[in-house]
């Protein structure tokens, strides 16, 4: 009975933490931009998108909404965008 009872306590305790671990993705976003910020990065993206969605270059830095999503981390983006050069110029 004792064994039992501890195996039906260790399939329990997964259950429990994969709900608390299930978080709306602007929230998650929210917060590893905020981290993103105090560590001092800047010229990033982060982008919502299906758990299927090719990331390409891009690092998937969290998951959120149970699995279904992932928050992809690009560095680099505006600044790239802001910089470009015309090819014989400069």
């Amino acid at each position: 009975m004792k064994i039992l009872l501890a195996v039906g306590a260790m399939m329990l305790v997964p259950a429990c933490s994969h709900a608390q671990g299930a978080k709306a993705c602007e929230e998650l976003k929210t917060e590893i931009a905020a981290k993103l910020d105090a560590k001092g990065v800047k010229n990033y993206t982060l982008d919502i998108v299906a758990k299927d969605a090719d990331a390409g270059d891009a690092k998937v830095v969290g998951t959120c909404e149970g699995g279904t999503k992932k928050i992809l981390y690009k560095r680099g983006e505006a600044a790239a965008k802001g910089e470009k050069k015309e090819p014989g110029k400069g």
